[in-house]
């Protein structure tokens, strides 16, 4: 017999199907298959036939259903059998879509954790086969079975996600991209396939359209949610734009580790012992001979075990390996778990204490140090008299009769003489630092001592640091699923995903927010989420009882001090609130708090030791994000408004110098646009173009951030300022479009506030874009607009390349005369200048304005004039640019060696660049030439790689010239 439910409700008795006739008759197979081999009451099968509103004679209408089921299931009849109110159906292994859905579920998750990729496959790809569209399609909506219809479709993502997973680990990326690309198109909100897709895209090569694959999902959450990209895809695109090899590595696979076994009672026969016990050097029978040995009094101090603890896999398995080593090997191990307040440290040191506290038979002694939070810290002296009591000083023959020492350093000697030969584990939660935990720690002997701490405390000798960070998703999805019920997530699979955007991955704060949903079983996970919106009184709403997450941050913000130095640190933590989604560097962070550089990168890392920072990178910080928005509260009520404002133009003016450097490092031989003001700290280094490229790329969500602030500070000029630097950007991604964003949003401030300099230059640097992607009407209208404004502001502004790029509009629109005029003007006030800035520049603006009025001697003459120039600078994009030009000429002039040498190493430079539109461009020039030279084989091959890579990166300029190449190739040859 096989029962299906992943499609329309299926019985089949092996040889035929078996019709199971109405409606009601099918629901009522569905609601026993779903709870197969137990017993299901008639509330529950009335409930699943009629909902909430049922008839009077639900419950006879229900017996009647049952015999026609019976009926229906022939010689299988005897399967369905009457129980105390209600049914069971018996299902033996094998014979029901779901429970073998389940199964395989199972498998593809314990493969996924040994990173058994092919394994993942096998099982991901079973399950998926299973389905043969929703479950209980052929049904009307039957309420009692919604629940577990919609569990399954969470499950059926699950097992999607987890199959692109295992195809992406394993390279198989161009055969993941169409599959991904039907379910982005069906799940047009689930982040995690966009994320795959992006990253199958990139690993393909194709830059341009896993870029577009994130605008389109940014456009489409906030058009239909009003919400911004999750981590992970903010993450992807972020590793994307800067071309991040991460992205292109294939994980490693690793060997499985056992689990530890439960905890042992006194009537166990040991078997749940026995894989942990076999790896380690003493027996389970030399354990309980030493235990017996010990006449001492053996603590059991441990809290209770958190119930429902989810996630932290790796981590657990790391410290249950070194405790164990700890209690083989003989000597003392000290293992700190530090983290933020509330990141989960006192749940892990529990949850792994209980793992093994059978290898310490002598006891396990456990105390609160309380070093941050309500309450004076405890006292070492204080401690050390709890433990040696716990541990029944006076009981052993070397300390019989022996009051507890009354100094510190005497009873912390004792403390090391009764642990000495004794297997105890001691717990020290909530450690201050060092200082309160030295005299606690054993000296010799198999002893283990887990510290948790906020701070960092690198002066314990020997100890293992472990950094706890937020949860993953899947640990976030465990752990809600664990608190509020998987009912509830299925039910509302959005609200969870906000919900767990809303938390950040902080365990506190998702135990409060269970603990809120359990408090009020009425409410869809999407009220509670709405209410926990970033910048709606998060915080306040993170709060159940005495748990709160601003309360737990405070503890942690107060310990810092009120000392000089303490005070210093505080404050740095509270500008930098002004920020909170910003990586800052150390010069950035100098920029904003106005302190030397030294002094900050001190303050930095005092932050990263309490875990009120993170580093993500070297000399990197940020904040998580609920501590972000702590310290924006701080600072919005610890700081005047006067001294917020002038924090922010700090790093405004940092930015905006910073990408004047920038700029001029990418586009050697151009003249600098303005003077920038002096930077309130030291700029980045850019010892090449290539460098600030990359940073630019880096740095460009921070400079968005950087001008959207700018329109609420008393200095809204610096949006135009900062904005205008990124011209360097331009020039090398103007074909991802982020940096239009940037110009328009700078645009609007100035407009705003009537800044006609500022229009002006934005208007040149937008028009400059719209040329670069041949948007040229758009580009002429924007260029002739900011001409007028600089010629309005009448200073002698206009800056030389406005006029190039005013020529090259009009060259492109054929419109010769003009783009000649604009040209010679570019040339004469270059000359006037006195100086060589820009003479690349219009060197090269009045040859192509020759070269279209087939003046081809001339051309030739103003483009070796420019190369020897860009060659000067060092500018290989430029040099590139001109070299095709150069052979475009030459090809004119018939000197086809020359052209062809040219024009070969423009590709060259080209293709090492990796700017997929002028690759494009240089194939079209090229197969021009070998179309003028009848060389019809090697034009075509030109024109065909030209729309190829056109049509990958969707640059339509290129599509078209490639296209008409094509068609007069095939004129030409006849």
């Amino acid at each position: 017999m096989r029962f299906g439910l992943l499609g329309t409700v299926t019985v089949h008795d092996g040889e035929r199907t078996l019709e199971v006739r109405g409606a009601k008759s099918r629901a009522l197979l569905a609601a026993l298959l779903f709870q197969a081999n137990r017993p299901v009451s008639l509330g529950s099968l009335r409930n699943a036939l009629w909902g909430e509103e049922q008839p009077a004679s639900a419950t006879a209408s229900l017996h009647n259903h049952v015999r026609r089921l019976r009926q229906a299931l022939a010689a299988e009849g005897g399967r369905l059998r009457s129980v105390p109110n209600g049914y069971l159906l018996r299902v033996d292994d094998g014979e029901l879509d779901v429970r073998d859905f389940t199964a395989l579920l199972g498998r593809a998750r314990a493969a996924r954790e040994e990173r058994d990729w092919p394994a993942v496959s096998r099982h991901t790809a079973a399950a998926a086969a299973l389905w043969r569209g929703e479950p209980l399609s052929d049904l009307p909506a039957v309420l009692g079975l919604d629940p577990e219809v919609r569990h399954l479709l969470q499950a059926r993502l699950q097992v999607l996600e987890w199959r692109f997973e295992a195809e992406l680990c394993q390279g198989r990326h161009a055969e993941a991209v169409p599959e991904l690309a039907r379910r982005v198109a069906e799940y047009p909100l689930h982040e995690e396939f966009h994320v795959q897709l992006i990253t199958a895209l990139y690993q393909g090569g194709r830059q341009a359209d896993a870029l577009s694959v994130f605008e389109e999902v940014r456009v489409r959450l906030a058009e239909e949610l009003g919400t911004d990209p999750g981590p992970a895809l903010r993450t992807v695109h972020q590793q994307v734009l800067v071309r991040d090899p991460a992205l292109l590595r294939r994980p490693e696979p690793f060997a499985a580790v056992p689990d530890e076994p439960a905890n042992s009672s006194a009537d166990d026969d040991g078997s749940a012992d026995e894989q942990l016990a076999a790896s380690s050097a003493t027996s389970p029978a030399q354990l309980a001979a030493d235990t017996a040995a010990s006449s001492a009094t053996s603590p059991a101090q441990l809290p209770a075990d958190t119930a429902d603890f989810t996630g932290r896999a790796d981590e657990l398995r790391q410290l249950t390996d070194r405790l164990t080593a700890a209690a083989t090997v003989g000597s003392p191990a000290v293992l700190v778990l530090s983290g933020m307040g509330g990141i989960g440290k006192t749940a892990l040191a529990v949850h792994a204490a209980h793992r093994v506290r059978h290898l310490f038979p002598d006891g396990q002694l456990y105390v609160d140090l309380r070093g941050f939070g309500k309450g004076e810290p405890r006292e070492p002296h204080d401690v050390l008299a709890g433990f040696l009591t716990g541990l029944g000083h006076g009981d052993q023959v070397e300390t019989r009769n022996r009051p507890i020492p009354e100094h510190t350093d005497e009873r912390s000697a004792l403390l090391r003489t009764v642990l000495a030969a004794r297997r105890v584990l001691l717990v020290l939660d909530n450690a201050r630092d060092a200082e309160q935990v030295l005299p606690l720690l054993p000296g010799s002997g198999p002893c283990a001592v887990l510290v948790t701490t906020r701070s960092t405390l690198t002066e314990l000798p020997g100890a293992a640091q472990f950094g706890l960070d937020p949860l993953d998703v899947e640990e976030q999805r465990a752990l809600l699923s664990a608190l509020c019920g998987p009912g509830r997530m299925a039910q509302d699979p959005d609200g969870a995903l906000r919900l767990l955007a809303a938390c950040a991955g902080h365990p506190l704060a998702l135990r409060i927010t269970g603990a809120r949903l359990a408090a009020r079983p009425g409410w869809p996970l999407g009220t509670l989420a709405q209410r926990l919106a970033a910048g709606d009184g998060r915080l306040r709403a993170l709060s159940a009882g005495h748990l709160g997450v601003r309360a737990t941050f405070a503890s942690s913000y107060l310990a810092l001090g009120d000392d000089s130095s303490g005070l210093e640190t505080a404050r740095a933590f509270r500008l930098l609130g002004l920020w909170p989604g910003f990586v800052f560097t150390v010069e950035s962070a100098a920029a904003l708090i106005g302190r030397s550089v030294g002094l900050t990168a001190d303050l930095l890392e005092e932050l990263v030791d309490v875990h009120l920072l993170q580093s993500p990178g070297p000399l990197q910080y940020r904040f998580h994000d609920l501590l972000g928005e702590y310290a924006a509260e701080r600072v919005e009520e610890e700081e005047t408004h006067e001294t917020r404002d002038a924090a922010r133009i700090r790093l405004m003016r940092w930015y905006a110098a910073a990408l004047a450097d920038a700029s001029r490092a990418i586009q050697k031989g151009h003249g600098a646009s303005f003077a920038a003001e002096t930077p309130p700290a030291p700029l980045p280094a850019f010892t090449s173009a290539e460098q600030a490229l990359q940073w630019c790329v880096q740095e460009l969500v921070h400079i968005k951030e950087t001008i959207r602030q700018a329109a609420h500070c008393s200095r809204p000029g610096l949006a135009w300022r900062v904005a205008i630097g990124l011209m360097g950007y331009v020039r090398h991604y103007w074909w991802t479009g982020e940096a239009d964003a940037c110009l328009r949003l700078a645009l609007q401030i100035a407009e705003r506030h009537d800044d006609l300099e500022g229009q002006a230059w934005l208007l040149r640097r937008i028009g400059a874009g719209h040329g670069m992607a041949y948007r040229t009407e758009q580009a002429v209208e924007a260029l002739h607009t900011a001409l007028a404004l600089f010629e309005k502001i009448d200073d002698g502004s206009v800056p030389v390349s406005l006029l190039s790029d005013l020529s090259n509009g009009h060259n492109q629109l054929g419109r010769t005369a003009q783009a000649l005029s604009y040209a010679r003007q570019a040339l004469e006030r270059q000359r006037a200048s006195g100086t060589r800035d820009d003479e690349g520049l219009v060197l090269s603006t009045m040859a192509l304005s020759l070269l279209a009025a087939r003046d081809f001697p001339a051309a030739e003459t103003h483009l070796r004039g420019a190369l020897e120039l860009w060659r000067a600078h060092g500018n290989l994009p430029n040099t590139a640019i001109t070299l095709a030009n150069l052979g475009d000429a030459l090809r004119a002039l018939d000197r086809r060696e020359e052209a062809f040498t040219a024009l070969g190493e423009a590709l060259a430079i080209q293709q090492r660049l990796g700017h997929f539109g002028y690759i494009a461009d240089c194939l079209v020039i090229t197969g021009r030439a070998h179309l003028h030279f009848a060389q019809w084989d090697d034009a075509r091959n030109c024109f065909d790689r030209a729309l190829q890579i056109a049509r990958q990166h969707r640059l339509t300029a290129w599509i078209d010239q490639a296209r008409q190449g094509l068609e007069e190739l095939e004129l030409r040859r006849g």
